[in-house]
């Protein structure tokens, strides 16, 4: 956990996501929360880290996600130096769809 980040009000963020059930509560409580480009950012990112996890090159991602080689260079760097999310995210979305 990053030090950084970690206090109360964003325990209390993360444990409001943890309540979040159903893709509708999802949609509900981020549009609540965040603008539209916010959400389009994060849900651009984690596109961008599943397309470098399934080994796909810089111009097919460019040309599906529209994002910026500089996104896909932090997100790709996330993916070799970070906490390993992006991983565990997509092995229990896999698990689920099973």
């Amino acid at each position: 956990m990053n030090p950084k980040i970690q206090d109360d009000q964003t325990d209390f963020l993360f444990d409001a996501i943890l309540q979040l059930q159903t893709r509708e509560d999802c949609y509900r409580f981020f549009e609540d929360l965040c603008t539209v480009p916010e959400i389009k950012s994060m849900s651009q990112r984690i596109a961008v880290a599943k397309m470098l996890s399934d080994k796909c090159v810089y111009t097919e991602i460019m040309a599906k996600t529209g994002a910026s080689t500089a996104t896909i260079s932090r997100v790709n760097r996330s993916l070799a130096y970070g906490c390993d999310s992006y991983r565990m995210i997509f092995e229990r979305m896999g698990e689920e769809k099973k």
